[in-house]
């Protein structure tokens, strides 16, 4: 059992539903990033998924391309991400961590160190996006043996040829992307995510939390009221890059966790 286990178990004996924030490791730099990192489960936020900066970042949209660019240009690295999630764990040892990012930075740095200081860190799960289920002995596998979870993106266009090899090693729970195309590029719709939900959670007993596209407490709620929770990234990083406090990024958060667990 994770600490993402723990979680959604704990959500599923409350009634529910989970929340989960995405902030960019170092935008705008390290300690502000680090300060917003720790404030998000008083916030209200289950999971936390920090992104690991990259140079080529083809999953994401302008917002997140962005806020990447702001944290390498402050000298954040992969070092740094786990830097920051060992600083977090002096203060917070059960709300979950999932690193997502791309596979060049961990294959640079070498999988099993990475893995080894991941694991000591506290990091509890991980995102790449750029690995495909027929590469899972690269890194899945290697990751699960070392107590991370492996969560892998569904997509509009995973049809059900496809769902069983993108479920195969899957583990923590799925994330469903709401719309075609890269992050924070149009609004989901839960008329339109509902059966797609459905297809999944009848091929896994894994929690489905939906993401891309949510910006409001309104549609987090009716998006977490046909999943097991939602995502928010883009439009909390459009908060950061406004230069907004930690405090005024915090109270969003906050309205967004809310919406979700009204769900």
């Amino acid at each position: 059992m994770t600490r993402i286990d723990d979680t959604f178990a704990r959500l599923q004996a409350e009634g529910k539903k989970a929340f989960v924030a995405y902030i960019m490791a170092g935008d705008p730099d390290y300690e502000k990033s680090l300060e917003i990192t720790r404030a998000l489960p008083a916030a209200g936020v289950d999971i936390i998924e920090l992104g690991a900066p990259f140079t080529d970042p083809m999953a994401d949209g302008p917002t997140i391309q962005l806020a990447g660019q702001r944290a390498l240009a402050a000298g954040q690295t992969l070092n740094k991400t786990l830097q920051m999630v060992r600083d977090f764990r002096t203060e917070n040892t059960t709300t979950p961590i999932v690193l997502m990012g791309y596979y060049n930075p961990i294959y640079s740095k070498g999988v099993e160190p990475f893995l080894s200081e991941a694991s000591e860190a506290g990091v509890d799960g991980l995102i790449i996006v750029d690995l495909p289920p027929e590469e899972d002995e690269e890194l899945c596998i290697p990751a699960q043996k070392a107590g991370l979870n492996f969560i892998r993106l569904a997509t509009p266009t995973t049809d059900d040829k496809r769902l069983p090899k993108v479920l195969q090693n899957t583990s923590g729970f799925v994330y469903y992307v709401s719309i075609t195309g890269i992050t924070g590029s149009a609004e989901a719709e839960a008329g339109d995510v509902a059966p797609e939900v459905a297809r999944i959670k009848a091929q896994t007993d894994l929690p489905v939390i939906v993401g891309f596209g949510i910006k409001t407490p309104e549609s987090a709620e009716s998006i977490a009221a046909i999943a097991d929770g939602t995502v928010v990234g883009s439009a909390i990083v459009n908060e950061i890059a406004q230069g907004k406090s930690v405090e005024e990024v915090t109270a969003y958060v906050k309205a967004l966790a809310d919406g979700a667990h009204r769900a």
